[in-house]
């Protein structure tokens, strides 16, 4: 079993906090568990780019939590944006 750096141990914490935070919340699971998977792609060695990712998901997760929240906003791309 290999062991995880401090950021790893920090992503997966943050994880179990948002499934935590969205089990109240219908919908929120699978489109949480699909953005983790998604950047899950990220190589290990792009440190600054995990550590912006955790920093963004830490401001999600605040919004999250809040009694008002019905719904997660996103961008994404049309197909003709490169």
């Amino acid at each position: 079993m290999s062991r995880h750096s401090k950021l790893q141990k920090q992503v997966l914490a943050l994880y179990r906090q948002f499934l935590r935070a969205g089990q109240d919340k219908p919908g929120f699971i699978p489109r949480i568990r699909d953005e983790f998977r998604e950047n899950a792609r990220i190589k290990k060695t792009d440190v600054m780019h995990i550590e912006y990712l955790y920093r963004r998901g830490q401001r999600q997760l605040e919004q999250l939590k809040d009694v008002n929240t019905k719904q997660l906003g996103s961008f994404s791309k049309t197909r003709g944006q490169s």
